[in-house]
């Protein structure tokens, strides 16, 4: 299975500056999510960064970097300057690994590119995870899918979808996590960054919904493992270094 792996790693961050080479137990962050995706069947594993300190750092544990524009509005359309650097195949699959998922298992990685390879109807594979009704479907951080019977989604949202109109209606978990791990074809990484943002885009804040809006079908399958949260604040890092430590207490002792 021929894929490769690309990590945009931003320095800057609003609520965590200098997020990717935050320390966790030995290693910057961004070395453990290097690392996971290192351990998948991915041919290749590119970080694609904005900073030099990045990209410096990365070189000290033998990563491969690319320097990307610092000016791009999202992770996809840096996502598409490293495969036009790369000079990728527009039938290429290219998997988004986000820079802030150190504990992402290996074996999600190759789900997700697998998913899409066996399906040449999608431009787009990604991944959900059954949601428990309670404080998290109302979370609007947590985004929720829709998808058909064939996994092609419907429609990302932050609101609760479906919407239980009578709660007496709603058997079991109906709903669903999105996960932030896509799996695209080359060449709709070109199409994607010639198009405008979305009504529904701009309304969400959820740039997946650019491609619904222009008519690209979404792959959505459960994920094999469970995927544990990114780094999004500085209590998310606190939260990471705890585990870290217990999981090191635990192999010494």
């Amino acid at each position: 299975m021929a894929f490769i792996v690309v990590i945009p790693a931003r320095y800057a961050s609003t609520r965590l500056p200098g997020k990717p080479l935050a320390m966790i137990g030995d290693r910057p962050m961004l070395q453990h999510v290097w690392d996971q995706a290192a351990a998948s069947g991915a041919d290749r594993v590119v970080i694609a960064t904005d900073d030099e300190r990045v990209r410096d750092a990365a070189a000290l544990w033998g990563a491969e970097a690319l320097l990307t524009r610092d000016d791009h509005p999202s992770g996809t359309d840096r996502l598409a300057e490293v495969a036009a650097a790369l000079e990728l195949d527009d039938d290429a699959i290219v998997v988004n690994v986000q820079g802030d998922e150190p504990l992402l298992p290996p074996a999600v990685i190759d789900q997700v590119a697998e998913n899409l390879r066996q399906r040449l109807w999608a431009s787009v594979a990604t991944l959900c995870e059954p949601l428990a009704a309670g404080e998290q479907l109302d979370n609007p951080n947590v985004v929720k899918v829709v998808a058909d019977g064939a996994g092609r989604a419907l429609y990302f949202s932050r609101a609760p979808i479906p919407y239980p109109r009578e709660a007496a209606a709603v058997a079991g978990s109906p709903w669903r996590r999105h996960i932030g791990l896509y799996a695209y074809r080359v060449g709709f990484l070109d199409r994607f960054v010639t198009w405008a943002v979305a009504p529904a885009e701009a309304l969400e804040q959820l740039e997946q919904l650019r491609a619904l809006h222009h008519g690209e079908a979404i792959h959505v399958a459960e994920a094999c493992l469970s995927v544990p949260g990114g780094v999004d604040t500085p209590e998310d890092l606190d939260r990471l270094r705890r585990h870290w430590e217990t999981q090191i207490g635990v192999r010494r002792g």
